[in-house]
C-alpha cells in the first residue's frame, strides 16, 4: 500500500548527491518529483554521523523515489518561501497496513 496520490500535492527538484570530486561535493542534473507532501516542521534529527541537527522542513514521497543524503532539494516552487536545502537523512516506511512512503528530513 503507497501514500494516495491525493495526499502528495507538492513538487520538489532534487539535485542527487553524487559524491565528493577535487572541486568539492558533486550534484547531479535536477529531477523534479511531482508528488510530494511538503511540511516546514522544525524538529532535531540525527545525522548519519551521530550528529544533532535541525531540520527546518520534512518531505514525504513514493516510497520508489530515491533521494540520497546530502542531495539538493528545492521546495515551494514559485512561492516567496521557494528555498533549497540539504537532505540530512532518508528513512523508508514500509508496513503490510500503513502507507509506505519516503521520508527526509531538509535543513
Amino acid at each position: 500500500m503507497q501514500i494516495p496520490t491525493a495526499l502528495l500535492p507538492h513538487t520538489i527538484t532534487v539535485r542527487p548527491y553524487l559524491g565528493t570530486g577535487p572541486y568539492g561535493d558533486v550534484f547531479g542534473d535536477p529531477v523534479t518529483i511531482r508528488r510530494a507532501y511538503v511540511e516546514d516542521r522544525r524538529q532535531l534529527v540525527r545525522s548519519p554521523t551521530g550528529e544533532e541537527v535541525i531540520s527546518e522542513t520534512t518531505v514525504r514521497t513514493q516510497p520508489g523515489v530515491h533521494i540520497p543524503i546530502g542531495s539538493k532539494v528545492t521546495v515551494w516552487h514559485g512561492t516567496p518561501h521557494e528555498r533549497t536545502a540539504r537532505v540530512i537523512t532518508a528513512n523508508r516506511f514500509n508496513h503490510p497496513s500503513a502507507p509506505a512512503h519516503l521520508e527526509i528530513a531538509l535543513t
